[in-house]
């Protein structure tokens, strides 16, 4: 003899698995590996021209002005690549 659940027992059980496989779906993120945004040039340009900014700083200054034009130049630089990151993140490039 089958004895029929209460109606009340089905629901909560149907409940219970349709929070489970959410939570399941929820746990298991995005797929793994960089964002669609992510640079990788433009990421090492701009670690290589925050390196080159560091050695220019440290330079002596004895250069006849042209080390602190190349400092001007280079933090340019920076905020340009910079933006070129953030708008391909804004733009989905």
């Amino acid at each position: 003899m089958r004895v029929p659940f209460a109606p009340w027992l089905r629901n909560t059980l149907l409940a219970a698995g349709a929070v489970a496989a959410f939570a399941v779906g929820c746990a298991s993120g995005p797929p793994p590996g960089p964002p669609p945004s992510y640079q990788p040039h433009m990421q090492n340009a701009l670690a290589a021209l925050q390196v080159a900014q560091s050695e220019l700083q440290q330079a002596e200054p004895n250069k006849g002005g042209h080390r602190e034009r190349a400092l001007e130049l280079v933090s340019h630089a920076i905020i340009e690549v910079e933006r070129g990151i953030d708008f391909a993140a804004r733009h989905g490039n």
